[in-house]
């Protein structure tokens, strides 16, 4: 009777534990894609912002144009850094 009292315990605690760790590694999960989402929107709103810098920028940075203006490409890329 102790014998399988013990089993149908350690069966039941078994169960329960397996139980926990999964609720924890679903938790875990939740919060990492959580966390990769705002670091990609994050990322993003930075490479937006960038490209719109570089939209509003009156440097000619193409060496091709006739407008193209050495000093002030290296004055505009000494300013940013």
């Amino acid at each position: 009777v102790v014998r399988y009292s013990a089993l149908a315990f350690g069966v039941a605690y078994g169960f329960y534990h397996r139980r926990t760790l999964q609720e924890q590694h679903d938790q875990q999960k939740v919060e990492h894609a959580l966390h990769e989402r705002k670091r990609l929107i994050a990322e993003a709103k930075d490479a937006w912002k960038r490209q719109n810098e570089a939209k509003s920028s009156t440097v000619i940075t193409d060496p091709a144009d006739s407008r193209f203006d050495l000093e002030k490409l290296l004055l505009s890329f000494e300013e940013t850094s």
